[in-house]
């Protein structure tokens, strides 16, 4: 019996399969990988819309003609109502150490920004303007972070 024949068409249908089960392998790495890209693009959406929220309900309050009490009540609500401290913490499971640590500055700056105006601080007083052009820079770093994560330019 010559078994050259046999051997080459089990050769060849050990590569095809090794060819298939490669190729499949590719396909199924970049499904993941495009779903990955896209539950982060709508988390870091949801995320900065949630700062957007927070952030607006404190420009609000600081522009109040209301006593401080009612001002630092409703900037201490901005941030229970704003959603961004559990998104926050989404962002700092499945984001790179760039975007999370950008992530966490800005955050922390909107804090910042809130404490500012619980403690009293109406929208012209300077450290309140210092406070928000801290927070605008930070933001916009997250932005770019963010942006460079999911293959976007950064500008």
């Amino acid at each position: 019996m010559d078994w050259g024949p046999l051997t080459g068409t089990a050769l060849g249908a050990v590569i095809g399969i090794a060819t298939t089960l490669a190729a499949d392998h590719l396909r199924a790495a970049r499904g993941r990988t495009d779903a990955d890209r896209a539950n982060r693009q709508k988390l870091y959406g949801d995320y900065l819309a949630a700062l957007a929220r927070t952030r607006n309900t404190l420009r609000i309050a600081a522009r109040m003609a209301v006593p401080p009490g009612e001002r630092a009540q409703s900037a201490v609500e901005s941030f229970r109502e704003g959603n961004a401290y559990e998104l926050r913490y989404q962002v700092a499971v499945v984001a790179p150490k760039d975007v999370v640590e950008a992530s966490t500055a800005a955050f922390r700056a909107l804090r910042d920004l809130r404490n500012e105006v619980e403690a009293g601080a109406v929208a012209t007083d300077q450290s309140y303007v210092e406070t928000r052009e801290r927070w605008d820079v930070l933001l916009a770093e997250l932005r770019i972070a963010m942006r460079r994560d999911l293959g976007r330019d950064a500008f």
